[in-house]
């Protein structure tokens, strides 16, 4: 690693497994390279998510398809609790482009989840309780 702030940036990427649910659960990766390409990106957090860790069997298992930024230190926050559903076009993204050119930066949150999910709750943005 190069040493420099790319190299050792810290992503916090929320698994959403259920919109309507807010059933959420945090994955804090560090040293994350920006450099690599969000399909790159995706497969190591898919990697992370498979492994033995503390998360329950759903999020193991699951679909997840899509990244969207939530939010970045000292940015934007949302008024809804599970999703930003607002620049879906900036937002989202796209697998071929590095992570820093899609706008990720240090201490940034990424939702991921599954794309069918997230147009549906979008449509629809109810939560059960």
């Amino acid at each position: 690693m190069s040493g420099d702030l790319d190299s050792q940036s810290t992503i916090t990427v929320r698994l959403i497994r259920s919109f309507e649910h807010r059933n959420i659960r945090n994955l804090v990766l560090h040293n994350v390279d920006l450099e690599q390409t969000v399909d790159e990106f995706m497969e190591l957090v898919k990697e992370k998510i498979r492994s033995p860790s503390n998360l329950p069997p759903p999020f193991r298992n699951y679909a997840f398809d899509t990244f969207k930024i939530e939010t970045q230190a000292h940015g934007f926050k949302t008024n809804d609790p599970v999703i930003n559903r607002e620049d879906d076009a900036k937002l989202i993204l796209r697998g071929e482009l590095s992570l820093k050119s899609c706008g990720v930066k240090h201490e940034t949150e990424i939702n991921f989840f599954k794309k069918e999910d997230y147009l549906k709750y979008k449509e629809n943005p109810v939560l059960i309780w």
